[in-house]
């Protein structure tokens, strides 16, 4: 049904967005001193936001701290190994 190059491709496209959740947490620690920084946290905020966005309506900030992220990530592990393993 699906082969094995547009599998791959879909796992390295989720493994890519992990990443970039990723990043955009870590940036998110930074303090932005300079324009490009905060030109790239933005851009990265623009790619993530509406996904996180799905998890930050049930998920409460607790002192603080969003865990909207790490239940993200978690969500996108489970259908990355739910695609290979349905599809391969």
């Amino acid at each position: 049904m699906f082969g094995p190059r547009l599998i791959s491709l879909i796992v390295r496209l989720i493994e890519v967005y992990e990443f970039l959740i990723a990043a955009w947490c870590l940036l998110s620690w930074i303090p932005s001193s300079s324009r490009q920084l905060m030109s790239v946290r933005e851009a990265l905020g623009t790619l993530v936001e509406p996904y996180l966005s799905l998890f930050r309506r049930f998920i409460p900030t607790f002192s603080g701290m969003d865990f909207s992220p790490i239940v993200a990530l978690i969500v996108l592990q489970l259908v990355e190994r739910l695609i290979w393993n349905i599809l391969v």
